[in-house]
């Protein structure tokens, strides 16, 4: 019967910088009902009465399915749902309503002096390994850089739920992206098995992203990378799998090596192109398109070049207006925000080393 490999505490750097041999262990059973562990937040376990998992069918289900994979025991797998924990703040995180920011808010919470300032001494101290990468995938350094700081400020900032408890609680308990991340967490417990550490010992968002790039588990499966070829996708603490997986994210995801993130355009905000502007993002409009409607955009852009009109507030009621390009449109697929691509670029073309703009 193959076991859950228990490591204690220690993410996967342990295992990646240890020569100590992993034991095999069981998942004990667990008797404690109700765990207390902040001030604000009480923490059920979900075997409690009215949250016991193991009598739901889509849970049975889903232990059939992995059981099926090969990795675990059913002993194992039933174990493993009496020790997940119910986390009424995850709920309350994801039914949080959605207030955007405006840019000149936005800017100053992710793109700050203090960001940028960090930036450059994590790319100092990582000066090597971030030109190695950066060579390899053709992903400029500086969006590699950029990327980890506003993700978790070069790993400063990672998350402390236990990432069994995020992923069971919004998989079990919230209807609305239910299936969702019931299939990240057969993810997750893939890669707890061939990280071959205990799944308890895992730690991020309330979403369940983890490491420095925050990787869903499904992001981890298919772009995390062994750079140093140890046998761990570490993204948690070693600096090379992160910009190695970061990079090939980017790089699976059409960056385009020397090309721009975005161009800054003049217009009059006609509603015909405050329209375009609030359409979803995709890559729909080509530069001879919106020219046509009377937007200036710099000459170096081809008529054929397609991009994402947007505009960034930069006080109350006052807008710049800006022409995302492929390489926008790359990084906003890591982050489905505007403002999080724009603060990308931000903090990219301030870091000190920086040799172009993007």
């Amino acid at each position: 019967m193959k076991y859950l490999l228990i490591t204690g505490a220690a993410l996967l750097l342990a295992a990646c910088q240890s020569t100590q041999s992993i034991q095999n262990k069981p998942i004990k059973p667990v008797v404690t009902a109700t765990v207390t562990t902040e001030a604000d937040e009480k923490v059920f376990a979900l075997t409690d009465s009215g949250l016991d998992l193991l009598g739901r069918n889509d849970v049975n289900r889903f232990i059939d399915n992995e059981i099926k994979r090969g990795h675990y025991s059913r002993e194992q797998l039933e174990n493993f749902f009496r020790q997940v924990r119910y986390r009424p703040s995850i709920i309350r995180g994801m039914d949080k309503p959605g207030t955007s920011q405006p840019w000149y808010t936005f800017v100053q919470n992710n793109a700050n002096n203090v960001r940028i300032t960090t930036g450059n001494a994590f790319w100092q101290n990582n000066a090597a390994v971030i030109q190695e990468v950066s060579k390899r995938y053709g992903v400029t350094p500086q969006l590699l850089v950029a990327i980890v700081g506003i993700e978790t400020n070069y790993g400063a900032s990672m998350g402390s739920y236990r990432v069994a408890d995020a992923l069971t609680t919004l998989g079990y308990h919230y209807p609305r992206r239910a299936a969702y991340f019931q299939r990240e967490l057969a993810e997750f417990l893939q890669l707890a098995y061939e990280e071959k550490q205990d799944p308890f010992s895992f730690k991020g968002s309330f979403a369940g992203a983890m490491g420095m790039p925050q990787f869903m588990p499904s992001s981890f499966h298919q772009y995390a990378v062994d750079w140093d070829g140890d046998g761990h996708r570490d993204i948690w603490r070693n600096a090379g799998d992160t910009l190695a997986s970061v990079a090939n994210y980017m790089k699976q995801h059409g960056w385009q090596s020397g090309a721009p993130i975005a161009v800054q355009v003049s217009m009059q905000p006609t509603p015909q192109l405050l329209k375009i502007i609030d359409e979803p993002t995709s890559l729909k409009y080509t530069a001879g398109q919106l020219r046509q409607l009377g937007v200036v955009i710099p000459a170096q852009i081809g008529n054929q070049e397609k991009g994402i009109l947007y505009r960034l507030e930069m006080s109350p009621g006052v807008y710049d207006y800006w022409f995302g390009l492929n390489n926008f449109y790359t990084v906003w697929q890591y982050n489905h925000s505007r403002h999080y691509v724009a603060a990308v670029r931000q903090i990219a073309n301030n870091l000190a080393d920086a040799n172009a703009n993007l």
